[in-house]
């Protein structure tokens, strides 16, 4: 008797009420510096206020957020007990899509807030996690080879989503070749630096684990998940892994190696409301974005690019630069919705999020230009940014670069 696929579990609904519950206190504390800011005489204002509201006006809003919280606990009380005895059935493509979106913009607070929506790493096949263990593996990913293709999804997307209008690169790759298609999902509203840690330990524990010795490694990464793998090849290296030696070529899809230009204009809107002391509350909105979407600004990949800072605070770009792993043949893709190289719209929309130059590679600057050989890039004009996941002019170039001998 086949099971049933569940679209919501009782672990989500928990999820959602310490969700909407951290949403509510939140906006209570919006109002309140609001009105203790209006309330205040003109011309003392310099700067939003930061102490809480005085006398009854004060007891008003402690007293919403004190009846918040203990709601919010009964609430996650009885989710909590329930959640064990009603989640055993298999997830459905749907709900881990919404799980996917919901990490990609509040990941880094339901990581912090142990909120069950939070999606912890692992490797999957067809959205089943593989337990790292050669005996694990071995019940899991059917003959394997000797050749894996690791697949690195993008913000607020999941595994499950390399799928796209009946394709699958990872998929393709398999029927068409001897290797191994194996898919990381991952939180991708975390920094992306703290997944590239994670990824490369990940790798490390994969490669250690497969049932059959490991000829060679590559990785496919669409946006943000490009940044995700470049990034754990410099952790990697770090500590020393043995998976860089292995790894042999990568291909970036679309990938914002030099940020997009979206993130950049949200944190200019979000510094002119922090400097006006009546609508320094409304910034608070505009810092709901993940710290994985903040990274997105110029494309950062290690911690000692937002380590001490204030992700929020406006300023140029400051990353470290971090080249392309030695010894790794790499190749870019960049879409462009323009329909033919001279259209006007080709090099600054590029796909609509990321532009042309950044998701080749190049930068005026030397030191971050990460030149890919012109033999190693190449544009799809007429396409999206998730175009890149199904057209097949796409898959051609990918299986042309990562199936040929080299």
């Amino acid at each position: 008797m086949a099971r049933k696929v569940q679209h919501v579990r009782a672990s989500d609904l928990h999820g959602y009420s310490r969700l909407a519950i951290d949403g509510v206190i939140a906006l209570t504390r919006l109002v309140e510096d609001m009105h203790r800011n209006i309330s205040r005489a003109p011309g003392a204002v310099r700067g939003p206020a930061a102490a809480p509201a005085a006398g009854v006006t004060g007891l008003v809003y402690r007293s919403i957020r004190g009846a918040t919280r203990l709601v919010g606990g009964s609430i996650g009380a009885i989710l909590a007990r329930l959640a064990p005895l009603l989640d055993e059935e298999p997830s459905s493509a749907a709900r881990e899509a919404v799980i996917a979106a919901l990490n990609g913009v509040l990941g880094d607070h339901l990581a912090a807030t142990r909120n069950p929506l939070a999606i912890s790493m692992r490797m999957r096949r067809a959205g089943r996690a593989l337990e790292l263990t050669r005996e694990g593996l071995a019940g899991v990913v059917e003959r394997p080879c000797g050749h894996i293709v690791l697949l690195v999804h993008g913000l607020c997307r999941d595994d499950l989503q390399w799928r796209r209008k009946g394709h699958d690169h990872g998929a393709a790759l398999a029927a068409d070749a001897n290797v191994t298609p194996v898919y990381l999902h991952y939180n991708s509203g975390l920094h992306v630096s703290t997944n590239g840690r994670a990824f490369a330990a990940q790798i490390e524990r994969l490669l250690e684990a497969w049932p059959v010795p490991v000829v060679e490694l590559a990785i496919l990464g669409h946006s943000m998940g490009g940044l995700v793998a470049r990034s754990a090849c410099h952790y990697g290296a770090a500590a020393g892994h043995a998976w860089p030696r292995r790894l042999r070529k990568m291909v970036f899809l679309g990938t914002p190696h030099h940020g997009v230009p979206l993130e950049r204009g949200g944190n200019w809107v979000n510094a002119a409301l922090d400097s006006t002391p009546y609508m320094g509350a409304l910034a608070r909105l505009g810092k709901v974005r993940s710290a994985g979407i903040t990274d997105l600004r110029y494309g950062s990949l290690l911690d000692e690019d937002w380590r001490h800072r204030d992700r929020f605070a406006r300023s140029g770009d400051r990353r470290i630069c971090v080249p392309l792993p030695e010894g790794v043949q790499c190749y870019a893709i960049a879409a462009s919705i323009g329909k033919r190289p001279r259209d006007p719209r080709a090099a600054p929309l590029g796909d609509g999020l990321v532009p042309v130059r950044s998701a080749l590679g190049q930068h005026p600057d030397a030191a971050l230009n990460l030149a890919i050989a012109e033999s190693h890039r190449w544009i799809a004009y007429g396409m999206g940014h998730l175009d890149l996941l199904n057209r097949k002019p796409v898959y051609e170039r990918i299986r042309r670069w990562l199936l040929s001998p080299g």
